[in-house]
């Protein structure tokens, strides 16, 4: 009978029978007492309380039994630690028995007791079996000082199993030195830093020995290895690949896979003038076509690495196109994955044959299938030149056939070959335009919005087309209304005279009627654009547009020189590396391949430098002296990029200008300069535009690109602990004056919070009591936050220290000097008035950092009569020392650039009422006086700024 039998329903009072059956003096009884408990067990059911039974029953010869016991052991081992120390002395008895096969069963189940209190007595049986006499017990042990180094590494470090482990490698036995190379790779993944895998000619040249004769497995453990390894010459790293060639003929795909990301990784070495660079491209073709014939899931793993052989090694598969031909019964899953790599082999030899193909998979069955396949015929004219007019007219035969989804595919991909191909295929517009109603994807409807806009000129009824759009323009996805604003404004400057009422709508549409930012942004730089300049509005919206290449997706050359280091993991199935996936990624170690040596690189390979400028070079640019600012802020708004830098910078600016003086003047009157020099510009066809007014935000600091205050941030942003500079107490109100109260103090700001620190002495003869305070109107509306608490009269000669907590929202009027500050105290005998002057820097704000390009755009639009120029003297600090110390005082470092000798330091600081200054530094290392210049809205503040700047510095 089988054993089904054991997992039938069980009754109650059970666990009392099998506890007798147990121990029971019939060996027979005793195996089915043990094969029930197991059966209960693997059901769920907590057997735990036989512990101690079951434990007995070890002290047998029967193999099967035996194993029972342990599986037992090892599922409540965990559970019940005291009660497993009982079971130790059988294990250091076990690894002594004469048969091999149950000194391997007592290791292997050491290694899955994770119990600390038990793994310091397993150490001695464990070294024995390291140095068994059997090969089979050899494996197992090597197996369990990786799973006893997972449970407490310092005693494995401590015992020396890392060493003999080491010696492993040198075994007689290819199983052992595949299983040690295992236990050493697992060792090493979790502990990076330490060199465990100390690989060298010798050590490799006895794996690739073992290779020939171990297991599947083991193989593919000793390829993995052999992967991590960097030969010292080409010469190595030829004689490895040889001997690693003939596993490509292996029945299991993971050791083709493991062979081939070897062979990949070393190829880097071989120079591509060899004749063995090209034997060994011939012989990793076959391999991976072979994969193609396995089932269809292995078949997508297959597919997912050959997508990275293809990207990084086109040559290899270059003759292979048929087999990526898609069968009818393939999964989705295969199909997309095929079509992705027949457009990347597709060439000028093979076009006519993938075009056929691309069109009969567009009359398939399958939606997502047949999309793909649409965009396919896309990416192969983008690709290929010469195909490009056959593709056309393929994706015109699929047009005409009206099925909804192929018309809109079709619509998008020919709007990419419009931009990679100009002036070539616009005659099939018209077919285009037949099709405008049958849209409803957000998709086509923006690329058909987009070719109508583009060629406006070509287009007799463009207007029309584009008016039907608007009538749901707050029903359209956010792409299709920033497309569909974009075309009217194209329109608009093609034919001004007809379309001036359409983009008056759509600009009121875009930005009064709109919550979209984007939206809203875009809608207000047109306005602007339109409104100010039209012959700029032309150069920005009607640019000549670059060229699109043809490999949009192709991975970017480091990350796929890390997955090619990972063929056959799953960082290859996701195309992405382990650390973005791997949960507590603590162990990985970024891979790359080994340097390239013998010929330069082929054009043919993805990462080689771009024609024109080499990558090192970077343009450089000599600013005008007017324009020194705007460069030197320019420099490094981004990462370095690699290769020619692309003009991006030059359009951002531009954007960010135009609102530069804009988020003031958009506020309304100050505007009205600007429409009356407007009027009706010739080139506009007359119009009148009027810039809108909307309620802007009015504070500047709003960030406008994200991410750039961050990397820029010198030392985070909001004021340090430390506060402020404050000055020392000076007397304000002397006795004299106060019928004997003298009164000194200073102001202070500390983590954003602003006091008037006092010193109040009695100097009469009488006991004063009953304080209290009040400041008169004052430039920045400062007023007591709370009433002058004295607790206590105060006695004569006595000395009491307040601090009186500030705020500023009190009553506002512009005091001459600015920060001059009246105030009143009171007490039981008269009222004292007296006046001070408080240091501006108290009402520099913590989030003062104003973001780059936003200080570019500020300072520029600032008239430059609102600049003012200081000289600070006897200062001999340098520009980071100056740096650090005015960001104490909410100063903060914009930017800093060092310009012929002198550091220029870019800051930026803001009022408590929201007024910005913005001021640049200038320090001659080993001149003690500086330049400092000021711009601001508020020209009369930055005398005092100056002020401030002067005080911080020198104390």
């Amino acid at each position: 009978m089988t054993d089904s039998k054991y997992f039938t329903t069980t009754k109650k009072g059970e666990i009392f029978e099998l506890k007798a059956e147990l121990n029971s003096d019939k060996k027979e009884k005793k195996k089915e007492a043990v094969k029930k408990v197991i059966a209960s067990m693997t059901v769920g059911k907590d057997v735990s309380a036989l512990f101690p039974d079951v434990v007995n029953c070890m002290q047998t010869d029967n193999l099967e039994l035996k194993k029972l016991v342990y599986l037992y052991l090892m599922n409540y081992a965990k559970s019940q630690p005291d009660m497993a120390i009982m079971a130790v002395n059988t294990f250091v008895k076990d690894c002594e028995d004469p048969n091999p096969l149950i000194r391997a069963l007592a290791v292997r189940t050491m290694g899955c007791i994770r119990v600390d209190k038990i793994t310091e007595y397993l150490c001695e049986p464990l070294r024995k079996c390291l140095k068994d006499e059997d090969p089979y017990v050899r494996k197992t042990a090597a197996v369990c000082v990786a799973k006893l180094h997972d449970i407490n590494a310092q005693l494995v470090e401590d015992q020396g199993f890392l060493d003999t482990l080491k010696d492993l490698i040198s075994d007689s036995n290819p199983m052992v030195v595949a299983n040690a190379v295992a236990a050493l790779s697992e060792i090493a993944e979790s502990h990076p830093s330490s060199n465990l895998l100390d690989l060298n000619p010798q050590s490799i040249n006895k794996l690739l020995t073992a290779l020939n004769e171990c297991t599947e497995w083991g193989q593919i453990f000793i390829l993995d290895c052999l992967a991590n390894y960097m030969p010292k010459d080409d010469r190595e790293a030829q004689s490895i690949c040889e001997r690693v060639t003939p596993r490509l003929s292996h029945a299991n795909s993971a050791v083709v896979l493991s062979a081939v990301k070897v062979l990949m990784k070393f190829m880097e070495m071989l120079s591509k003038d060899l004749d063995y660079y090209g034997t060994l491209l011939k012989k990793l073709a076959p391999p991976l076509v072979t994969l193609l014939s396995a089932e269809p899931e292995l078949q997508y793993v297959a597919l997912r690495n050959i997508n990275l052989i293809v990207q990084k090694r086109p040559e290899i598969l270059k003759h292979e196109m048929k087999v990526f031909f898609v069968k009818y019964n393939d999964p989705i899953y295969v199909k997309l994955e095929k079509l992705d790599i027949m457009i990347r082999l597709a060439s000028q030899a093979n076009i006519a044959q993938v075009l056929a193909e691309l069109k009969e998979y567009a009359t398939e069955v399958d939606v997502d299938f047949v999309r793909k396949a649409v965009r396919a015929i896309g990416r192969c004219a983008i690709k290929v030149e010469q195909s490009a007019e056959r593709c056309v007219s393929t994706l015109l035969d699929l047009i005409q056939t009206k099925v909804n989804y192929v018309v809109q595919e079709a619509i998008v991909v020919i709007k990419d070959i419009f931009r990679k191909y100009p002036n070539k295929y616009e005659s099939v517009i018209a077919t285009l335009c037949e099709n405008l109603d049958s849209l409803d994807e957000p998709e086509a409807r923006a690329a058909m919005i987009w070719i109508v806009g583009e060629y406006a000129e070509r287009i007799d009824n463009a207007d029309e087309l584009l008016e039907s759009f608007l009538e749901g323009f707050h029903d359209e996805s956010t792409q299709v209304q920033l497309q569909l604003l974009t075309a009217i404004v194209k329109l608009f400057l093609k034919k001004p005279t007809e379309t001036q009422e359409l983009v008056q709508q759509v600009l009121s549409l875009a930005t009064q009627d709109s919550d979209n930012p984007d939206l809203r942004d875009r809608g207000y730089i047109y306005w602007r654009l339109l409104s100010t300049d039209p012959v700029a509005a032309k150069e920005v919206v009607l640019a000549e547009k670059p060229l699109i290449s043809e490999e949009t997706d192709l991975i970017e050359p480091t990350l796929l020189d890390e997955l090619i280091c990972y063929i056959g993991t799953l960082a290859s199935v996701y195309h992405k590396p382990p650390s973005a996936f791997v949960e507590g990624s603590r162990g990985i170690v970024h891979k790359s391949l080994p340097p390239r040596t013998g010929s330069s690189e082929s054009a043919e390979s993805p990462d080689a430098a771009p024609s024109g400028a080499p990558p090192s070079e970077q343009p450089a640019v000599i600013p005008t002296q007017g324009d020194l600012l705007g460069d030197l802020l320019n420099l490094d708004l981004g990462p370095p990029v690699s290769g020619p830098p692309v003009a991006t910078s030059s359009v951002q600016m531009g954007a960010v200008d135009l609102l530069g003086g804009g988020l003031d003047s958009l506020m309304g009157d100050e505007s009205e300069g600007l429409r009356s020099d407007v009027g009706g510009s010739p080139a506009m066809g007359g119009t009148g535009f009027t810039a809108p007014s909307a309620a802007m935000p009015a504070s500047l600091g709003a960030p406008l690109s994200g991410g750039l205050g961050d990397l820029f941030d010198l030392a985070g942003g909001v004021g340090t602990l430390s506060g402020s500079y404050v000055a020392p107490k000076t007397v304000w109100l002397p006795a004299m004056k106060a019928k004997g109260l003298e009164i000194s103090g200073t102001f202070s700001r500390q983590v954003g919070a602003i006091s008037m620190d006092l010193l109040l002495t009695n100097k009469a003869l009488q006991v004063m009591s009953d304080f209290a305070i009040q400041f008169n109107r004052n430039s920045f509306g400062l007023a007591p936050a709370a009433p002058l608490q004295i607790h206590a009269p105060l006695a004569p000669n006595q000395t009491v220290e307040i601090s009186l907590p500030l705020n500023t929202v009190g009553s506002v009027m512009k005091m001459d000097p600015l920060t001059n500050l009246q105030v009143a105290v009171k007490n039981n005998i008269d009222v004292f008035y007296f006046s001070t002057l408080y240091p501006l820097h108290i009402l520099f704000v913590e989030d003062g950092k104003m973001e780059r390009q936003m200080f570019l755009a500020t300072w520029k639009d600032i008239p430059n009569e609102n600049e003012a120029q200081f000289q600070i003297k006897d200062c001999p600090l340098n520009a980071d020392a100056v740096s650090s110390k005015l960001q104490g005082s909410n100063i903060f470092t914009v930017a800093k650039r060092n310009v012929e000798g002198q550091d220029m330091l870019y800051q930026s600081l803001k009022l408590t009422n929201g007024i910005w200054v913005l001021a640049e530094l200038r320090i001659q290392p080993g001149s003690p006086s500086f330049t400092l210049s000021l711009k601001c809205r508020a020209p009369e503040v930055s005398q005092y700024v100056y002020q401030a700047y002067e005080a911080i510095l020198k104390n």
